[in-house]
């Protein structure tokens, strides 16, 4: 029965201490996730003026318009830097495998999960960016200017970025964009934009932008995502640790009482020899 209770005891520290580290890291992700929401929505503006911009561009003749014989893709994919956030990066690799199926690609992975998800794989990696926090604006512009590149060269024929969209802080979608060829407007727009010298000449020259916009804002939004997953998750882990905690005190205290019993039954039974 010692053995016993000493066994229990062992595992009560244990899960205590697991559900320490969970609270400090629903502490770490709560404070940084009001930060990156800001930011994140600060972006929206942006990120919907340049796709409405690209739209109205979208009637010119420019390959990245029409587009080329290539049919190979580019996707690029944000996961997280970090595990412990539910299926956050998960559902980012399924919907990577999902869309790429039986097609000839390759990727940019953005953040730790991602490159070495890519690296595991053995995919054809062409860029990446292993930090989703601390990624950058110019690192964004080069990826702009070398997806530019391919694409002019017919070295790939589409780009498409995978990333996971916040919703709210209990709800992230992973979605696909399609960056490239541009995706003209369904319906003639009523504004009236005259684009010098020429449409086609201005929307080659902010591809790159375009491209290290999309990608910015993307990343702000998944990196929102991961944080919200990541306190939620380690809120619902504390709360089962808690659980498993009172649980297994019930068990100690029971086994504690009855050896206590034990005790008191074999000291009065020798005591009446």
């Amino acid at each position: 029965m010692g053995a016993n209770t000493k066994q229990l005891k062992s595992r009560i520290r244990s899960v205590n201490s697991t559900m320490h580290i969970t609270k400090a890291m629903e502490l770490v992700a709560s404070s940084k996730f009001r930060k990156a929401t800001m930011q994140a929505e600060a972006g929206r503006p942006y990120f919907e003026a340049l796709t409405s911009a690209m739209k109205k561009l979208s009637a010119s003749d420019s390959v990245f318009v029409k587009g080329n014989d290539s049919q190979k893709t580019c996707y690029i994919f944000i996961a997280g830097d970090r595990g412990l956030a539910g299926g956050y990066n998960n559902n980012i690799f399924k919907l990577l495998r999902s869309t790429a199926e039986d097609g000839t690609y390759c990727v940019i992975p953005i953040g730790k999960r991602a490159v070495e998800y890519a690296k595991r794989r053995e995919l054809e990696i062409i860029a990446s960016g292993t930090s989703v926090e601390n990624m950058t604006t110019e690192k964004c512009a080069e990826i702009g200017e070398t997806l530019k590149k391919l694409f002019e060269e017919g070295k790939i024929g589409k780009v498409e970025i995978i990333y996971t969209q916040y919703i709210s802080i209990l709800s992230q979608k992973p979605v696909v964009h399609q960056i490239l060829p541009v995706v003209p407007e369904k319906e003639a727009s009523s504004d009236f934009v005259l684009f010098e010298p020429s449409c086609e000449e201005v929307l080659d020259a902010i591809i790159p932008e375009y491209i290290s916009g999309i990608t910015f804002g993307a990343i702000k939004e998944s990196f929102s995502s991961e944080l919200a997953a990541r306190r939620t998750a380690m809120d619902s882990a504390s709360k089962n640790a808690s659980e498993m905690i009172n649980s297994l005190q019930l068990k100690y205290n029971r086994a504690r009482q009855s050896a206590i019993t034990q005790e008191i039954t074999e000291i009065i039974g020798g005591a009446g020899e």
